[in-house]
């Protein structure tokens, strides 16, 4: 049984739970995650895959 996880998603589902729990951390979570898939984009690890 293999599972793989994309890194990506991993990212949106923690930031969208500190963003309930703590919505004023919007700005600064919103702001990390878009350097965080970009900086992915440029290096491409995109593709991370865990196994």
């Amino acid at each position: 049984m293999n599972i793989t996880l994309s890194i990506a998603p991993l990212i949106s589902l923690i930031a969208g739970i500190l963003i309930l729990v703590v919505p004023r951390l919007l700005n600064y979570i919103v702001a990390i995650y878009l350097i965080i898939i970009g900086l992915l984009g440029l290096f491409g690890a995109g593709n991370l895959n865990l196994h």
